[in-house]
């Protein structure tokens, strides 16, 4: 079984040599191939894993090679895969692989076919890393190296100039966050003398030892905002859009904006035991996840409605792991892997039907030009609303349930979240599927459904984000939690620090269930009655609501607050120190080399009486100077 850890991470990274090595020598299907195979065979041998954790109860460890070993210091290159690494892994590669095969169709026709294919290889590959990782600073190069294939992969279309600047704004906002975890790492090891998770994490139990833990979990959360785009660290995922659609599905579901997540639940010990952290990580979650659906709703490119989505149901997720629900966390963190991917590829079909069009407002009655892609992307919006018995049905509604247990005011918030969920998501669809067509005709006449290996991914998708609920069934169905039965190794000594009981009683939850559905079905019926039949959404909203189309003006304050005084302070440090101090310096110098070269050349005039005389004349200094001292 330990070999098939090496094994996880040895073929994606063999995609991404064949991948990046062949420089479209190799036929494309067979590029798109061999890198989706080196994501299903990691999938396989995830599965496996999984079957025999679940069989063992016990964690699967390989340490590679010693890679710091020095008197006070010492690090290993160590993979381990227990129970939360293992459902991770299902993730990443799963979904990454439904990923791939739709890429081979989607990027058909792209010149850098097999640059993007060895990004997407890498991609997974680092993610991979950060997942297996057995001490946060392997954790650490697998979460930088996500950091960097996004950058490459938001800005893949290089030659646009937007694009490029959104892929450094991605790179630079999780610069930022980046450096509180480094600054994380540094404190931790400071105080337990270690970075290995089974060591941090038996001594963490020892809370009067550990004054900085408060520190430590702060810097680790102000980390894990600029990965899963939380507030202030958010306003980079809308623009990475800018990557192809695919790209989005991969970060949105499978990788990046999961990785936080991911870290504050693997880390979940040290968070118990900084209660005033928690709570923090709660409320700015819950904030987080209002204010990025309070945007969706008024914007009208497709894949920045899918985009606040995301940061919204990661708000969400945030919320849970704020009072304590790890596992309701991974929960939606698995289910919203399915939606999501299945959202934003949808997107995808669409923008590819129509040529490139993303606009809402240029889209409508495409149902009975894409049946297939129309059926799917009403699977996701139900499924991301919370409709029973669809898969985020089952998740959202053990985060309220928590939420309402552990604080109600968390749960109210999460409540007009899902009100405003269900209300964009279906704006999104009927404005595309529903009424009247509202593009050019020279496009309608190209309007075509997508190609199978596109659609295919699609179907699966769509089937898990059916399905997908089964995995966390609640009390009520008289079914067992098999995610909460399956992680309770993971979660045993947090749930002891936090003395978890059971939930609210049966009464009770189906009370909440009902309030969640009644909302739910007025946020539907109010979706229909001002996109179809008033046909709102189209033309131009009260002045009132401009705050939420402009973004809160995020992006300007931003702007404003720190680029503005960047650029500036750059401006001047160019000027004034660097030009007029360290280039006189330096300018200075160099006259000062030339004049004296000017002079000691005349040294080396060619004549050998001379050079007699200097040696002999070197000679009785060098006499004297003994002779005196």
């Amino acid at each position: 079984m330990n070999l098939y850890l090496a094994l996880i991470l040895l073929f994606p990274f063999v995609g991404f040599l064949v991948s990046g090595l062949s420089w479209n020598q190799l036929p494309k299907k067979l590029i798109g191939t061999i890198a989706s195979l080196c994501i299903l065979i990691p999938f396989v041998f995830s599965v496996i894993l999984t079957f025999n954790i679940a069989q063992t109860k016990e964690a699967i460890s390989l340490k590679l090679f010693e890679w710091v070993a020095t008197t006070d210091f010492n690090v290993s290159f160590g993979l381990v895969v227990d129970q939360l690494t293992s459902i991770m892994l299902l993730v990443i590669t799963g979904i990454g692989f439904l990923i791939h095969i739709y890429s081979i169709g989607y990027m058909s026709e792209d010149n850098g076919f097999s640059r993007f294919f060895a990004y997407l290889n890498l991609f997974v590959f680092f993610m991979l890393i950060l997942v297996m990782g057995s001490n946060y600073l392997v954790m650490f190069i697998g979460w930088e190296g996500v950091g960097l294939c996004s950058y490459l992969l938001i800005g893949f279309w290089f030659k646009n100039h937007e694009y490029n600047n959104a892929a450094k704004k991605a790179f630079i906002m999780n610069r930022i966050g980046d450096l509180a975890l480094l600054a994380a790492l540094f404190l931790i090891y400071i105080n337990f003398n270690s970075l290995e998770f089974s060591v941090v994490f038996n001594h963490s139990s020892l809370k009067t030892a550990i004054p900085a833990l408060p520190w430590i979990t702060l810097l680790l959360f102000i980390g894990a905002t600029g990965k899963s785009a939380q507030i202030p660290l958010f306003t980079w995922l809308p623009d990475a859009m800018a990557g192809p659609t695919p790209v989005s599905a991969l970060i949105h579901a499978a990788t990046m904006v999961t990785a936080g997540i991911y870290m504050i639940a693997r880390s979940s010990i040290l968070f118990v035991l900084t209660p005033d952290i928690l709570h923090l990580i709660g409320y700015v979650g819950m904030i987080t996840a209002l204010v990025a659906a309070s945007i969706a709703v008024f914007q009208n490119d497709i894949k920045k409605v899918l985009a606040y989505s995301t940061i919204s149901q990661l708000g969400y997720m945030f919320a849970a792991l704020g009072v304590g629900a790890f596992t309701g966390a991974m929960f939606h963190l698995t289910t919203h892997a399915f939606f999501k991917a299945l959202l934003f590829l949808t997107a995808g079909s669409i923008i590819h039907a129509l040529s490139g069009e993303q606009d809402l407002r240029k889209m409508g009655g495409l149902r009975k030009h894409l049946k297939v892609t129309s059926l799917v992307f009403l699977i996701g919006t139900i499924a991301i609303s919370g409709i029973p018995p669809f898969s985020g049905f089952f998740s959202k509604d053990e985060i309220l349930a928590s939420l309402f247990e552990s604080d109600p005011i968390l749960w109210i918030m999460a409540i007009a979240g899902a009100l405003m969920t269900t209300l964009y998501m279906f704006r999104v669809y009927f404005l595309v599927f529903l009424g009247k067509y509202r593009g050019s005709e020279e496009t309608k006449k190209h309007i075509h459904e997508s190609p199978s290996s596109m659609l295919i991914p699609l179907i699966v998708l769509a089937i898990l984000s059916i399905f997908g609920g089964i995995l966390g069934l609640p009390e009520w169905l008289g079914s067992g939690h098999i995610l909460k039965d399956y992680l309770s190794p993971v979660f045993q000594k947090t749930n002891a620090v936090l003395c978890h009981t059971s939930h609210a009683n049966i009464s009770e939850e189906l009370m909440l269930i009902a309030i969640s559905v009644g909302i739910v079905a007025v946020a539907f019926l109010s979706s229909w009655y001002l996109f179809v039949k008033k046909g709102k959404g189209l033309g131009e909203n009260p002045r009132f609501f401009k705050i939420f189309e402009q973004k809160y003006w995020l992006d300007e304050i931003y702007d404003f607050v720190f680029v503005k005084p960047m650029m500036w302070f750059s401006d001047m440090f160019h000027k004034v120190i660097e030009i007029k101090l360290i280039d006189a310096i330096v300018n200075g110098f160099g006259n000062l080399v030339v004049q004296a070269g000017s002079v000691i050349r005349l040294i080396q005039n060619g004549y050998t009486e001379f050079y007699l005389l200097v040696m002999i004349l070197g000679i009785a200094l060098i006499l004297f100077f003994n002779l005196m001292f």
